[in-house]
């Protein structure tokens, strides 16, 4: 909302002469009675305003114009998983797709449903070549040549590689390199490294309206670069894949057992658990644990494990319902979904 608008709005009604509520011409200068039981009717209407303002003033809730006119970050999940990942991120004047492993028509119906304007997708930020991330990240591409695919040369020459893909997906590469922070509308965004068995693997720190959101996915241990953006961050997106003791009495083969444990493969309930209790700071407000697996993980058992190791800290831990419970917590803890778009979460 324009500044001048602004302060027009956030006027008392009291402070106006009477007669401008009707217009100049409605109050004759020679008003008899019928014109005072006008006057004393607009007196009621401003008493009114006068003690809902009053009110709002001492329980601390804005006014809307206040809260509308906030630039924020948003972000919804739209699936999160081996089955495909796929996030958006940003304020109402540009935001990015967080990987584009998602059918694009759940994405975009999605943002329709948030008044997401598709337009104001700058592009997708790749965290790597798998194809559970980079799936339908072409499709989307053409099908909006606007955006841009912001991905490193190792991850864009393993999509080239591993995927059947048209090569024409050149045209919308822009190439990104680790620790070398780019802007994208106003988000300032960063790669680091992690570790996974991909072709190059990055997270993300994105930076705006005053917030630092991180992505941390698909990597077997937690790094040091990784380290360093996790504990700076108001908000993070970080992988509890598995828990270890299904994982290994679970039906997959051996050698894929293996993968997984591997410092390269993914991370386990336990080891997120203990690494976000370590970080956890009065800056950190909402924890997104995000690709977990279908065959050996729930739901209940990471948002147990990690909202224990929390507990255990002295952390008040809220579950992103929105209750009075919840919004009285320190942060907030949710599991994304491995099918399923999230609400759209606004991040302050």
């Amino acid at each position: 909302m324009p500044a001048k608008r602004q302060r027009r709005s956030s006027r008392s009604l009291y402070d106006l002469p009477l007669p401008s509520l009707f217009g100049d011409d409605a109050m004759p200068s020679d008003a008899g009675s019928d014109d005072d039981a006008v006057f004393e009717v607009v007196r009621k209407v401003v008493d009114e305003q006068r003690s809902k303002m009053a009110e709002r003033a001492a329980t601390g809730i804005e006014p809307m114009a206040a809260v509308e006119r906030d630039e924020v970050l948003r972000f919804m999940s739209f699936g999160s998983g081996s089955s495909g990942n796929c996030a958006y991120l940003g304020t109402r004047s540009c935001g990015v797709l967080i990987d584009a492993g998602v059918d694009p028509k759940v994405v975009l119906d999605a943002l329709h449903r948030c008044g997401i304007d598709v337009a104001t997708i700058a592009g997708i930020i790749l965290t790597h070549d798998h194809a559970d991330h980079v799936r339908y990240a072409y499709n989307i591409l053409r099908n909006h040549k606007h955006m841009r695919l912001y991905a490193t040369l190792g991850a864009f020459k393993g999509i080239l590689r591993r995927h059947n893909i048209s090569r024409r997906i050149k045209d919308y590469h822009t190439p990104i390199f680790k620790e070398t922070p780019f802007a994208v509308g106003a988000l300032s965004i960063t790669a680091f490294a992690t570790s996974h068995d991909g072709s190059d693997n990055v997270g993300f720190s994105i930076t705006g309206a005053g917030s630092t959101f991180v992505v941390m996915t698909d990597s077997g241990i937690i790094t040091d670069r990784a380290d360093y953006y996790l504990r700076r961050a108001n908000d993070i997106m970080i992988e509890s894949n598995y828990d270890r003791d299904m994982l290994l009495a679970g039906s997959y083969p051996e050698y894929l057992k293996q993968r997984i444990l591997k410092d390269t493969g993914h991370l386990d309930n336990a080891v997120c658990a203990d690494y976000v209790a370590r970080i956890a700071s009065q800056q950190l407000r909402n924890i997104f644990l995000c690709h977990l697996s279908e065959d050996n993980n729930t739901p209940e058992k990471a948002l147990t494990a990690t909202r224990l190791a929390l507990t255990a800290k002295g952390f008040v831990v809220g579950d992103g319902s929105g209750s009075l419970d919840d919004r009285a917590a320190q942060l907030h803890l949710l599991a994304l979904p491995r099918f399923d778009v999230t609400d759209l979460h606004l991040l302050r």
